[in-house]
């Protein structure tokens, strides 16, 4: 049985768009600055980064920067602009993840590199992270280019760190942990922090916005990788078990390692160690029967209600509780 969060099924449901519903009309605005910044005199350069900004992502760290300001009572104008920045920072990423990963398909649509070849997505996104420094430098606050040049900085350690870690079945929890702390919640909680940053929060207010979207990125990360096992392949627009072809060691794997059976542990380790998919239809099942999925959710859990506990601090609103209910929404989520 899928494990549940205490909330009930209706409130989830309601959630996701009672939040993203909140910051639509910001959103917009957002869309209207990444057109507008996607322009180069080169034809490739915004033909690539206009096929991957449009590919229909969740947009979930823009708005989550656009939610903690409403939360926070900001109005500065800054915060498209530096809404656009957290996109194109994680869309650069998307692009440079798929080249390493020599990955064909994203949300169901052929990616960048698969269309354009390796060389031209590597070097948009290299534009997507120069236009990302320009915006933040006309934003014209310290903090928020410290921050952010912070973030990306780590995201680049966690991508190496993830590379270096690949294939290696002998990896355990807190070391998955580093990585997705830093290549996923990273821009999370940055996307939070600049939030605080814009509405003169005070230092306190700033770690408690950090902490919520940190907890956030890890949350979001660990579902992903659970729905790497037991999603809806339609729903997500990929196969089933990408992370094992790549030989990804994601929670669902180390928990159902510690689980399952000598002779399962020995299937499941020589497919890491070897990037073999032969047997995957065998070891999903393996993974969706051992428990490993229901441990992983667990986990989830336990950084949502980190994320719930830190947007608990913030003044009452709306949308502090859309900041609440929107942990729980996309824990529940199928793509």
């Amino acid at each position: 049985m899928p494990f549940q969060l205490s909330a009930s099924p209706t409130t989830a449901t309601v959630a996701t768009p009672t939040a993203l519903e909140r910051v639509a009309a910001d959103m917009q605005v957002v869309d209207g600055v990444i057109r507008q910044q996607l322009g180069s005199e080169v034809p490739l350069v915004g033909e690539v980064a206009n096929y991957i900004i449009g590919a229909g992502g969740k947009r979930v760290r823009p708005a989550l920067l656009l939610l903690m300001c409403q939360a926070l009572g900001c109005t500065d104008a800054r915060r498209h602009s530096l809404a656009a920045v957290v996109e194109f920072i994680h869309t650069a990423t998307l692009l440079h993840d798929d080249v390493v990963d020599e990955s064909a398909l994203r949300r169901g649509r052929d990616t960048a590199n698969h269309l354009f070849g390796n060389a031209a997505s590597v070097l948009v996104g290299d534009f997507l992270y120069s236009r990302a420094f320009q915006m933040m430098v006309q934003a014209g606050l310290m903090r928020v280019m410290d921050v952010l040049a912070d973030a990306t900085n780590v995201i680049a350690e966690g991508e190496v760190l993830q590379l270096m870690q690949m294939h290696d079945a002998a990896l355990d929890e807190a070391a998955y942990l580093r990585v997705i702390r830093a290549k996923t919640a990273k821009l999370f909680e940055a996307s939070a922090r600049l939030a605080a940053i814009l509405a003169g929060s005070d230092a306190a207010t700033e770690a408690h916005c950090a902490d919520y979207g940190q907890s956030l990125g890890a949350a979001f990360q660990v579902i992903d990788d659970v729905l790497d096992y037991e999603g809806d392949v339609a729903e997500m627009g990929k196969s089933l078990g990408d992370d094992l072809r790549e030989g990804k060691v994601t929670l669902p794997l180390i928990c159902t390692l510690q689980r399952c059976s000598t002779a399962d542990a020995t299937l499941i380790r020589t497919a890491i160690e070897h990037g073999n998919s032969e047997h995957l239809p065998q070891i999903i099942e393996i993974v969706r029967r051992s428990g490993g999925l229901a441990d992983a959710r667990r986990a989830a859990q336990a950084q949502a209600q980190r994320a719930m506990a830190a947007a608990q601090t913030l003044p009452p609103s709306p949308s502090r509780e859309a900041l609440i209910q929107w942990t729980t929404a996309l824990l529940e989520r199928r793509s």
